[in-house]
C-alpha cells in the first residue's frame, strides 16, 4: 500500500512587523499552543484557493489567491499523525479585521512581533514563520533518523 500525504496550507498575516497567531483548543498535546491559521487542502481545490478558504473559515478575512507568495514548504512526519507536505503562504493584504470565527478551535486570536513571538508556538507554525525572515524554501520535521 502506498502511503499517502495529506496537505496543509498556513498563512502567514503580516502587517507592521507583526504576525497574527491563534491559540488552538484542541484535545491533544497542542491545546494552549500559537499556530497559524491553516487547514487542509479539500479535494478539487488549489492551494491558493484553500488558503483563501481558511482564511475567511478561521479569521474572516477576505484575500485574493494571487496574492499569496509561497514562502515554504515543509515535509512532516510523526508516528501519531499522517505525514503531511505543508505549504506556507505570506499575505499582506486583505479585506476585513481578523476575528476568531472558530471558538470551537481557537480561543483566540493575537498579534505578535517577529522580534518577539511566544514561546509556546507549534514547532510546525515556527518553520514557515522562521521562513519569512531566513529565506529557507524546505524544511523535514520528525524524519530523523529515517532519512540518514
Amino acid at each position: 500500500m502506498t502511503a499517502q500525504h495529506l496537505v496543509d496550507v498556513h498563512v502567514l498575516f503580516l502587517r507592521d512587523g507583526e504576525i497574527l497567531l491563534s491559540k488552538r483548543r484542541s484535545p491533544d498535546e497542542f491545546d494552549g499552543r500559537w499556530h497559524l491559521p491553516a487547514g487542509k487542502l479539500e479535494s478539487g481545490e488549489s492551494a491558493t484557493v484553500a488558503a483563501a478558504r481558511e482564511a475567511m473559515e478561521e479569521v474572516g478575512v477576505t484575500l485574493h489567491p494571487a496574492e499569496l507568495r509561497l514562502i515554504h514548504v515543509s515535509h512532516v512526519v510523526d508516528a501519531h499523525r499522517p505525514a503531511r507536505l505543508g505549504l506556507f503562504f505570506e499575505i499582506r493584504r486583505w479585506s476585513g479585521d481578523p476575528v476568531n470565527r472558530e471558538p470551537d478551535k481557537c480561543y483566540e486570536l493575537r498579534w505578535f512581533s517577529l522580534a518577539a513571538l511566544p514561546d509556546d508556538i507549534i514547532a510546525y507554525s515556527l518553520e514557515g514563520i522562521r521562513a519569512h525572515s531566513t529565506g529557507a524554501p524546505y524544511s523535514e520535521l520528525g524524519w530523523g533518523e529515517r532519512s540518514r
